[in-house]
C-alpha cells in the first residue's frame, strides 16, 4: 500500500497521478510539481482525479496518507501511499539536484534574481524596513534566526547582500534551532542551506519533547519555548539582536486578529526590546515585504521549502486544528474579499496603527497602565 520515492521517480510519469493531501497552508509554501491537492475527503469524487493511473498519496510525513490510500482501495482505486511524505520526496529532489550539478550556481542566481527581477519587490523594501525602522546599526552582531521555511530563507539571503554592500560593519550569525525535528526535516533545511550558501549554526533543544503531552496551548508554549532558547543562545555568541522572518501580511492579520478575536487595538512591531533578555532586540526586516512577492521569488527560482519543521505535523492536534487554522484563513480571505471593492485595503489597515488619534479613543494603555478618555475630559 505505500511507495518509496526512489520507486516512483523510476516509474513512468504518464502511469501515476501524485495527490497532495496537506492543508493548504501547507503547499502554499512547498508543492510538489505537477501534484493534484485534494482534500482527502474529495478524492473519491472528484472528476479531476484519473481512475485509469495509480494514484499516489501524499501527505506531509507520509502517516496520513497510509489510511487515506486504503480506504481509496476498498472503494477501487489503485492507490499507494508516499513513504515519507513530502519531506521524502524533497529530500530526493536535491539528490537529484547535487547529481545533475544544479546546485552548483543557484545561490548566485537567487542573489542576482534579488538584484534584478526582485529589486522593486523585495530587496529595496528590505532596504527601507532596516532603514526607517533602524534595526541595523553599526557595530550590530544579528542572529538571523531561520525556521526553514521560504520567510526565513529569504531574509538569510537579504542579509547576506545587506552585509556585503553596507557603509557600516556589523556581523550576522544564521542560527537553526533544532527543538527535536524529525530526521527528513532537518535534512531538508540544510540542504535548502546548502543549496543558497547559507552558512547555518544549528544547536539543539528537547523543546518538541517537553511539550508533546501538554494539552492546553502546547503551540503557544512551544514558540514561547524556543524564543526563549534563540535568544539564550544568541546572546551566548555574542549577539544584541535576533531577526525573525515576519512580513507585511504578517503584520496587517496580525491587526485584524487582534480587534476580531482580541478585542484590542496592536500590531506586530518591526522590532521590540526584550523584556527577559536584558540588552537583546527582536527586529523583524521583511516588514515592509509582501507574501506574494515572497512566493513569487521562490517559485521564480524553483525553491522548495517545507510550512513546518516540527515532526508532529501530521498528527498534532494544535498545529493543524480547525480553529487555529480557520482563524487565520478567516482573515486572510476577509482581506482577500475586501480588496474586490477596495484595493487600498491591505495598505490602510497597515497604516491604521500609525495614525491612531488618541482624542476619538475612548480608552488607551501606556506602560501598562490604562488610561479614560474622562481623565481629563472636563479640562477641555
Amino acid at each position: 500500500m505505500s511507495i518509496t520515492v526512489d520507486e516512483l521517480f523510476a516509474m513512468n510519469p504518464e502511469t501515476y497521478q501524485i495527490i497532495d493531501i496537506r492543508g493548504e497552508q501547507e503547499v502554499a509554501r512547498g508543492a510538489i510539481d505537477g501534484a493534484l491537492h485534494l482534500d482527502k475527503d474529495e478524492i473519491s469524487a472528484s472528476p479531476e482525479v484519473d481512475k485509469t493511473k495509480k494514484l499516489v498519496i501524499c501527505c506531509s510525513r507520509g502517516e496520513t496518507s497510509i489510511g487515506v490510500a486504503e480506504k481509496l482501495c476498498e472503494e477501487g482505486f489503485d492507490a499507494v501511499s508516499l513513504q515519507g511524505g513530502y519531506a521524502s520526496w524533497l529530500l530526493a529532489r536535491f539528490r537529484q539536484m547535487e547529481e545533475q550539478d544544479a546546485a552548483v550556481d543557484k545561490a548566485k542566481e537567487v542573489e542576482r534574481s534579488l538584484h534584478k527581477k526582485f529589486r522593486k519587490n523585495i530587496w529595496s523594501k528590505f532596504t527601507k524596513a532596516v532603514t526607517q525602522y533602524e534595526l541595523v546599526k553599526p557595530g550590530d552582531k544579528i542572529a538571523v534566526c531561520i525556521s526553514g521555511g521560504k520567510d526565513s530563507m529569504l531574509m538569510a539571503k537579504c542579509f547576506q547582500d545587506l552585509k556585503r554592500f553596507s557603509k557600516f560593519e556589523f556581523d550576522v550569525k544564521f542560527l537553526v534551532m533544532d527543538p527535536g525535528y524529525s530526521e527528513a526535516n532537518r535534512k531538508v533545511i540544510e540542504n535548502n542551506a546548502k543549496i543558497l550558501n547559507v552558512p547555518i549554526t544549528i544547536f539543539e533543544s528537547n523543546i518538541f519533547d517537553s511539550v508533546y503531552h501538554i494539552e492546553k496551548s502546547p503551540c503557544y508554549l512551544c514558540a514561547r519555548m524556543r524564543r526563549g532558547h534563540l535568544y539564550n543562545f544568541a546572546r551566548e555568541l555574542g549577539c544584541n539582536k535576533i531577526a525573525l522572518g515576519h512580513h507585511y501580511d504578517d503584520v496587517i492579520e496580525t491587526i485584524l486578529m487582534g480587534m476580531l478575536y482580541g478585542a484590542q487595538v496592536q500590531t506586530m512591531m518591526p522590532k521590540l526590546h526584550s523584556t527577559n533578555f536584558e540588552g537583546m532586540e527582536l527586529i523583524r526586516p521583511l516588514y515592509l515585504v509582501r507574501e506574494d512577492d515572497i512566493k513569487a521569488w521562490r517559485d521564480y527560482n524553483d525553491l522548495k521549502f517545507i510550512q513546518c519543521a516540527c515532526k508532529f505535523t501530521d498528527t498534532c492536534t494544535t498545529c493543524d486544528n480547525e480553529e487555529t487554522r480557520s482563524k487565520r484563513l478567516e482573515i486572510k480571505n476577509l482581506i482577500h474579499e475586501l480588496k474586490k471593492t477596495n484595493p487600498f485595503i491591505e495598505g490602510n489597515i497597515f497604516k491604521s496603527v500609525e495614525n491612531v488619534n488618541l482624542d476619538t479613543v475612548i480608552a488607551y494603555k501606556k506602560d501598562g497602565v490604562k488610561h479614560h478618555f474622562l481623565e481629563h475630559y472636563e479640562d477641555k
